[in-house]
């Protein structure tokens, strides 16, 4: 497909990034040193210049793109650039949107103004944060079949009732229907078969409906009604925050948000009611002892500071808090937080990447089947796409067992109607079933794929 991506910063770079393999990308960018960057990282068109005006919409191929992407750090040209990029005749528009005060807008400028989709990774971040503190004992939840089927990261930790477990035996000793399709062990990632033995230590990455996955953590966790979170420290009051503490609130957890500029204090102030605001600098130790932020269930580091967020979610792991989220965004100090043993991280630019690469994905719409969710794990080592098998195909009504697949590849889970179905050998998939495969290998376009014909 041919894609422009509008903005040359860090989105639109992790989007050249993941697209340019695939697709033929076209980047815009005011800047030279951006576009330079960019075009000697990846192998796409760079082009410098005004991504508001026609004449470098037209020197991209606009009216030959198919999906058009605007992610600079303006939300007023992201929508304004998407409306000239329509009206030149380009076929898809995403915007990312960050502003609170266009939500309301969302469905107008779908319907009316013709933008595809808008993504505000403000508040998708908020809703990532939001899943993992109803989950105290999980690093991260995401969701397939709108809702019907859960996939978590958990740590296993020593004297869990999973330590030196085999997978064999999993179902049997939790009476769970669950499966655990990817371990990280150290540096290295595995798609397990049934002899796989769990050790303390390992971070897995399991799947089940959403009612055995509340099941499955009161089964590993004796404590697991004390641990459900009822106050939470926020350590930055940004848009991240306020979108958070919106949802905390409709939780019923109590919310403090420690924000050190007194104008965003009080603008958040009116906006949120039974949120205790607290002007100050939340890496202060004063502050800290003061507002007794280790006393909370849970801290969450929002900084605009990286090295920050870090610090202080190490500090309140240190002093005894049970659950510390932290907000990063440079991937290489995503990756730092793997050896620093962090809880839960949040990256509001790999969850926006996520999601628009998800929309482009379903647009290549290969041979009937439609990618409708696609998530990037384990710093983007292991994919998570659910497939829908929309007509009859080779492998449809045989029997899994029949079928080899490639290597690295576990199919998770099959959504049948209202019946989620942990996949067994004797198991079939069958026209209409929703179909999520976890896989190391990238670049799946099409159910089949996944077969070795061999």
């Amino acid at each position: 497909m041919e894609i422009i991506i509008v903005g040359g910063g860090k989105v639109g770079n992790a989007l050249a990034e993941v697209l340019c393999d695939e697709h033929n990308v076209t980047v815009i960018d005011k800047s030279e040193t951006k576009i330079n960057s960019v075009v000697n990282d990846y192998d796409v068109k760079g082009i410098v210049g005004n991504c508001l005006t026609t004449e470098i919409l037209d020197n991209a191929g606009v009216a030959r793109c198919n999906i058009f992407i605007a992610v600079t750090s303006s939300d007023e040209v992201n929508i304004l650039s998407c409306l000239i990029a329509k009206k030149m005749k380009a076929r898809h528009c995403i915007a990312r949107v960050r502003n609170p005060e266009f939500e309301k807008q969302l469905v107008f400028m779908r319907e009316e103004l013709g933008i595809s989709m808008m993504v505000n990774p403000d508040y998708n971040s908020a809703n990532e944060i939001a899943k993992v503190l109803r989950y105290p004992e999980a690093i991260n939840i995401d969701s397939f079949a709108k809702g019907r089927v859960d996939l978590a990261e958990i740590r296993i930790t020593s004297g869990s009732i999973l330590e030196n477990l085999a997978l064999s035996q999993l179902s049997r000793r939790l009476r769970l229907d669950v499966l655990i399709c990817a371990v990280q062990r150290g540096d290295e990632l595995i798609i397990p078969n049934g002899t796989f033995v769990l050790h303390a230590g390992d971070k897995i990455h399991m799947t089940a409906s959403h009612s055995n996955m509340v099941k499955f953590f009161k089964s590993i966790s004796a404590a697991y009604r004390e641990k459900r979170v009822k106050s939470a420290v926020l350590i930055g009051g940004g848009r991240v925050g306020y979108h958070l503490a919106q949802q905390l609130r409709e939780m019923s957890v109590k919310v403090k948000i420690i924000e050190i500029d007194e104008k965003r204090c009080l603008e958040l102030s009116e906006r949120l009611d039974k949120v205790n605001i607290v002007c100050g600098d939340g890496t202060n130790q004063d502050v800290i002892r003061e507002e007794r932020v280790y006393d909370a269930d849970a801290v969450v580091s929002l900084t605009g500071i990286d090295e920050e967020n870090i610090l202080m979610s190490l500090l309140a792991k240190n002093n005894g808090v049970e659950k510390v989220v932290t907000k990063v965004n440079r991937m290489n100090l995503m990756q730092l937080s793997e050896t620093l043993n962090l809880d839960s991280v949040i990256s509001p630019k790999s969850i926006t990447v996520n999601q628009i690469l998800q929309y482009v994905r379903a647009k290549q719409n290969t041979e009937g089947n439609n990618i409708t969710t696609l998530y990037r794990l384990v710093n983007d080592r292991l994919e998570a796409i659910e497939f829908i098998i929309k007509e009859h195909k080779s492998y449809v009504g045989i029997p899994l067992r029949k079928l080899k697949l490639r290597s690295g590849i576990l199919i998770a889970s099959i959504v049948r109607g209202n019946e989620l179905i942990i996949p067994k050998g004797d198991d079939c998939l069958m026209v209409n079933d929703s179909v999520v495969v976890v896989t190391k290998n990238r670049g799946y376009d099409d159910l089949k794929e996944i077969f070795d014909k061999r």
